[in-house]
């Protein structure tokens, strides 16, 4: 299982990570942010993949799941009825819909689309050039 870690103190706020998102997603909007905490300091934002997901326990139709071979939290764009109730849920505050038409809930999906055999592999990971955003395999 992978996940993706954050070393807060090389993070710059340079913003490349969310450009590469929505590069990698050919999107006009970002999966995931950078924001400012209470020191100041910059803070990319992205989907932890929760063991026990809220997002996908008050999902009524089922367009938010979690796959148990990969851990990954899934998001079904044809199963969502823009309810918006993961977005409520997720403790923090990284779902979020899209900017545009408002039809689709913008989660990180590990860029697993930009491989053959649907492993992860993050353009922001890629890309992040303090190194600060990093892949992880992680035991469960």
């Amino acid at each position: 299982m992978y996940r993706i870690k954050i070393d807060r103190d090389r993070c710059i706020g340079c913003l490349t990570c969310v450009t590469a998102c929505v590069v990698s997603h050919e999107s006009s909007d970002a999966r995931n942010r950078v924001v400012i905490d209470s020191q100041s300091k910059c803070a990319p934002i992205f989907c932890r993949n929760c063991d026990r997901p809220e997002c996908v326990y008050t999902c009524m139709t089922g367009a938010m799941h979690k796959n148990p071979d990969t851990g990954f939290v899934e998001y079904d764009r044809d199963k969502c009825a823009s309810c918006y109730m993961c977005v409520m849920a997720c403790p923090y505050g990284v779902l979020k819909s899209d900017r545009v038409e408002h039809k689709e809930i913008m989660k990180c999906n590990m860029c697993v689309h930009r491989t053959q055999d649907g492993s992860p592999k993050p353009m922001c990971v890629e890309l992040c050039p303090m190194e600060a955003i990093t892949l992880e395999e992680v035991k469960v």
